[in-house]
C-alpha cells in the first residue's frame, strides 16, 4: 500500500537532492575557474582566511534547523570533497 503523504514528501527531498547536486556541479565549475586563474598568478589554491570567512557567513545566514556543529560538519565535507574533485 503507498501512503500518498509520504510518496509526495519523497518527492520533494528527490527535487531537492537533485537541486543539491546541479548547485554543487556549478560550484565545482567556478572552483575549477579559481584554481586556474590562481595557478596561473602563482596564488596558493588553499586559504585557510578565506574558508574561515566562507564558513563564518554561512554559518550568520544558517536559519537552521541545521545547528552549528552539523554545518560545521556539511561544510567541511563540503570544501574537502571541492578539493578532492579540482585538485
Amino acid at each position: 500500500m503507498t501512503d500518498p503523504v509520504l510518496e509526495q514528501l519523497r518527492q520533494q527531498v528527490s527535487e531537492i537532492d537533485r537541486s543539491i547536486i546541479e548547485a554543487f556541479n556549478r560550484r565545482l565549475e567556478l572552483v575549477a575557474q579559481i584554481k586556474r586563474h590562481k595557478d596561473e598568478h602563482g596564488i596558493d589554491f588553499f586559504d585557510p582566511g578565506r574558508e574561515a570567512a566562507m564558513f563564518a557567513q554561512q554559518s550568520l545566514e544558517n536559519g537552521g534547523p541545521l545547528t552549528e556543529e552539523g554545518l560545521r560538519a556539511l561544510y567541511g565535507e563540503l570544501l574537502a570533497l571541492t578539493k578532492r574533485e579540482v585538485g
